[in-house]
């Protein structure tokens, strides 16, 4: 089931004394303040809080939220999620968010054979890697490039992958 508010950054510090608020964007990017123009404190939708102003230092953001006007206000945020509305947030076709993927099946896209669940997703570099926790409990790093993958279904939480031989196999002790 996919959550109607999404997790988006933590405030991690207080940035001058007029209540800016300092967040470490958990998306790709911290463009995405600046396309919304609320935010809310809480992963129910219930406590909105209006976005007035963004401004971005190297790779976070810098907001004003209505209601935070001094350094001290400000201070009392710190470490506090931020979240977005899923209906918000405009993905290109093909992207899907994080949470999303994660919790999803993988097999094969042959065979059917079934590799594990998607317990992590990071983006070391120029793609992103799914940690798939395997039937025998191990764990398989795996690229999702082009390549590699089949369909991707976040509604019924199962991908299809095309593995190279030897992706999901441990390897021979010498």
């Amino acid at each position: 089931m996919q959550k109607p508010f999404l997790e988006v950054g933590e405030i991690v510090t207080t940035h001058g004394v007029t209540g800016e608020c300092k967040v470490y964007p958990w998306c790709d990017s911290a463009d995405l303040f600046g396309r919304l123009k609320k935010l809310y404190w809480d992963a129910s939708g219930q406590r909105c809080v209006r976005v007035l102003g963004v401004k971005y230092i190297k790779n976070m953001a810098v907001l004003r939220l209505d209601g935070i006007e001094t350094v001290e206000d400000a201070r009392r945020q710190v470490g506090k999620v931020l979240y977005a509305a899923r209906g918000d947030i405009r993905l290109p076709k093909g992207a899907y968010f994080v949470q999303d993927i994660v919790g999803c099946r993988v097999t094969d896209a042959e065979t059917g054979a079934e590799y594990g669940v998607v317990i992590n997703v990071t983006h070391p570099a120029n793609c992103d890697i799914y940690e798939i926790k395997t039937p025998d409990g191990s764990t398989v790093l795996f690229p999702a490039v082009p390549e590699f993958m089949g369909e991707v279904d976040v509604e019924n939480e199962h991908i299809t992958v095309r593995p190279i031989e030897g992706m999901f196999t441990e390897c021979e002790s010498i």
